[in-house]
């Protein structure tokens, strides 16, 4: 089983970015898919989930309004369209899968886990 996350980069404080996390592996797609981010020394956070079929979606406080998590289970993708950037959005963002079928907000409760992509907001 294995994630591919993609789309990270720098932009300016206000601008959109959106990043992308391939999966492979059939069941893989039908899994609760989340994305974490993580600033050095401190722990992953979480930030968006999103259940198996896409029904359920859940989001930090921190996010809410700002960002989306959306997937496609046909290509296997889960995708977070980040709005209105801030530069506490910087941060290495992972995308995450989990077995279980709620959403979950810690590290802890996912099993497979993507490459980190870098996010950079400069104000």
């Amino acid at each position: 089983v294995q994630l591919q996350a993609s789309g990270g980069g720098s932009v300016q404080a206000g601008d959109s970015l959106t990043l992308s996390c391939a999966g492979s592996g059939y069941t893989l797609s039908m899994y609760t898919k989340a994305w974490f981010r993580q600033l050095p020394g401190k722990e992953r956070e979480f930030v968006a989930g999103i259940s198996g079929h896409g029904r359920n979606t859940q989001y930090a406080e921190s996010v809410k309004g700002r960002f989306t998590i959306s997937r496609d289970n046909a290509k296997n993708t889960v995708w977070l369209q980040m709005n209105s950037l801030r530069p506490e959005d910087t941060a290495v963002y992972f995308c995450a899968a989990s077995r279980e079928f709620s959403i979950g907000y810690s590290s802890s409760e996912y099993e497979d886990w993507g490459q980190g992509t870098l996010v950079t907001v400069s104000s």
